[in-house]
């Protein structure tokens, strides 16, 4: 990103576009308060500058047949080779939605979407047949208390 300083304006248009990727030019331009070509030069330099990566459909989990949300906790072989492979093997795995390297007991976290205990089973399974790990830990989530894809835009830097 070139220039990670945005103003008020620019704010609003990514609050807009978070809410809502599909909405029109001209109805951003006109609830931001600028005519549609300044409005589209806004977003085109937020694109181009990298914040805003790319605009996306969100499914409905249920609707999509992968209502069921596990946490995968995973303690790791501790080395650069296994870091790597550990990346390969759940590039190539679409249930495994989102993963973070953490600090603290627990090396890794997972997200994984799937139908049923039956497809976790076949996620897990996969897993420890592609890789070894230390330990691993699953936790099924009973309710979806809140869930965004929005990020805060208040801290963006005012220029």
């Amino acid at each position: 990103m070139t220039d990670p300083r945005l103003d008020q304006i620019d704010r609003r248009i990514l609050d807009l576009l978070q809410e809502d990727a599909t909405l029109q030019m001209n109805e951003i331009a006109e609830r931001v308060g600028l005519s549609p070509s300044p409005c589209w030069r806004r977003v085109r330099r937020m694109e181009r500058d990298g914040l805003i990566r790319r605009r996306v459909a969100l499914l409905d989990r249920a609707q999509a047949n992968v209502a069921l949300t596990v946490f995968m906790a995973i303690r790791a072989q501790h080395s650069r080779d296994w870091l790597v492979a550990f990346r390969n093997v759940i590039a190539d795995i679409p249930e495994v939605v989102e993963a973070y390297r953490l600090t603290g007991e627990i090396d890794y976290m997972l997200r994984i979407v799937v139908p049923d205990v039956a497809k976790l089973d076949e996620v897990y399974n996969l897993l420890i047949s592609k890789i070894d790990f230390a330990g691993i830990s699953s936790s099924i989530a009973m309710e979806e208390m809140k869930y965004t894809t929005a990020v805060p835009t208040k801290y963006l830097v005012e220029r």
